[in-house]
């Protein structure tokens, strides 16, 4: 049994700020600031260790759904409710191109590796690849295979990988135009991966957490206890790889054991739906994100 004592439950700080419910909260790739997003069509930059607000973002013309920075923190990509992909330089907050082309709402987005492409997930049902430097606004790829909204995307060197309400998560290696699918039965709301690439973690609309194998597609756990039904709610691993957390509809953040399955913590965190969490890289540190209008930071 893990230590419980290692996980953060202590509200550090509040960030304040957005009008309305925060649809997304991440940290970047060095923990030393995070990005919100949300129903007031902005995108906030945070230094969330010492509760600052640094910028806001502004030229959606709809909710923004989902942000992502780049590892060296130069640029980003957001999406939402205006079907449009926007890559913004982080320093000016100017917008350096949007990519159109979804023919409906934009659920998710991420930039690959080398921060040259982004990929967008979209409830037209497809995914599109955009080249960040091209001037084209064409997508360099589009994949059209799912049969319902498109909520969630990760990527690897090689591969895509994307969760959907059809009930599946689909790998695509993009190297052989190979596509893999896992038919898990419910919605796919979520898709995070594990800090050893080795599995994937996917939030279902019946209220469940499943981890599947990467290699076989093994169902190899199931976490419980949140209510999950008709929100999209982010779920993540904890940097060791050691436990699984997640929001819920009621307010809470669930801790669980990841190889048991046991709740090992569930604290009230917000007043209303908790629609994301994002974890620390290397400390015990969460940033959580509420309809409540609120993110905050927990620390252990």
């Amino acid at each position: 049994m893990s230590d419980v004592s290692e996980l953060p439950s202590k509200e550090a700080n509040v960030l304040k700020g957005h009008e309305g419910g925060v649809l997304a909260a991440r940290f970047n790739s060095d923990g030393n600031y995070c990005l919100s997003c949300g129903k007031d069509r902005t995108i906030r930059l945070w230094n969330p260790h010492r509760g600052i607000h640094i910028k806001t973002y502004k030229s959606h013309g709809r909710e923004v759904r989902d942000v992502h920075v780049t590892k060296d923190n130069s640029k980003l990509v957001s999406c939402g409710g205006d079907r449009q992909v926007f890559y913004w330089d982080v320093a000016t907050g100017r917008v350096i191109r949007k990519f159109r082309g979804h023919g409906s709402e934009v659920n998710a987005v991420k930039f690959n590796e080398y921060a040259s492409v982004v990929v967008s997930a979209g409830y037209d049902q497809s995914l599109r690849a955009w080249d960040c430097r091209s001037h084209s606004t064409e997508p360099i790829q589009i994949i059209d295979t799912f049969s319902d909204s498109v909520m969630s995307v990760c990527l690897t060197k090689t591969e895509i990988i994307a969760g959907s309400v059809d009930g599946t998560v689909r790998t695509f290696d993009i190297r052989i135009g190979r596509e893999i699918s896992d038919n898990l039965g419910q919605p796919v709301n979520c898709i995070s991966m594990s800090n050893d690439d080795n599995c994937i973690l996917a939030g279902c609309l019946d209220s469940t957490l499943r981890l599947l194998d990467r290699s076989t597609g093994e169902l190899l756990q199931e976490y419980k206890g949140h209510i999950c039904k008709s929100y999209k709610l982010d779920c993540c691993l904890t940097n060791t790889d050691a436990h699984v957390a997640g929001g819920s509809e009621d307010g809470y953040i669930y801790f669980w054991d990841l190889v048991d399955a046991s709740v090992l913590s569930r604290f009230r965190a917000h007043s209303s739906v908790v629609t994301s969490v994002s974890y620390h890289p290397t400390d015990n540190c969460m940033v959580s994100a509420s309809v409540d209008g609120t993110i905050k930071v927990w620390k252990a």
